[in-house]
């Protein structure tokens, strides 16, 4: 197998997990930090910015596990490689700092 093959499911692993709090969070209407928010890193960006950053995340995730080599869901090392990539994603997530939901304002 080739090693390449082994970091792009790494890598789609790690974008098919970060879409996931992407996603919920938009789908909820809660706005959530992006690439996108001003000032990056610390802003917050909309529900639909989230949810659109999500489904890329997720396009991306696929494109590099489907179309990059011969994926092999009975494979241990493809396997390892994708769960290994969405681990360290979420476990960089939960390290980095608390994620700030920011003052949304109340609801009537």
């Amino acid at each position: 197998m080739n090693w390449l093959w082994v970091v792009s499911y790494f890598f789609g692993g790690a974008f098919a997990a970060n879409a996931v709090p992407h996603f919920v969070s938009g789908t909820m209407g809660r706005a959530f930090q992006t690439p996108f928010a001003k000032p990056p890193g610390q802003g917050l960006s909309s529900a639909r910015v989230n949810v659109v950053w999500g489904f890329f995340n997720v396009l991306v995730g696929y494109l590099l596990v489907a179309h990059v080599g011969a994926f092999n869901p009975r494979a241990t090392t493809h396997v390892l490689a994708f769960g290994v990539g969405a681990a360290h994603q979420h476990l960089f997530g939960a390290s980095l700092r608390p994620v700030s939901w920011g003052n949304a304002p109340s609801r009537p």
